[in-house]
């Protein structure tokens, strides 16, 4: 019995380990040093531009952040160069 409660609790923390891995890029997009960076309020313009509605922005571990609708509405995460604008990967 002990060794089953054991099993479920590690189970349970390998898939939150995946599920937060997911949902974060895990590495920087740029190497850049912050003072080359766009501000944030320059990225949500730029990713306003292309049609997307930003729900929430934030710069973390070398790239910018952005939580937003596509045009066609749905809901998605950018991660983007912050020294560009540039979209790396979406979610």
């Amino acid at each position: 019995m002990r060794y089953t409660s054991i099993a479920l609790a590690l189970a349970a923390l390998a898939a939150g380990a995946a599920t937060a891995e997911a949902s974060s890029l895990g590495r920087a997009c740029t190497r850049a040093p912050e003072s080359q960076w766009l501000s944030l309020d320059a990225l949500k313009a730029k990713i306003e531009g292309q049609g997307y509605s930003v729900q929430k922005a934030k710069l973390k571990k070398g790239c910018g952040e952005i939580y937003a609708r596509d045009p066609k509405g749905a809901r998605t995460e950018l991660f983007l160069d912050p020294p560009s604008g540039e979209i790396i990967a979406r979610e």
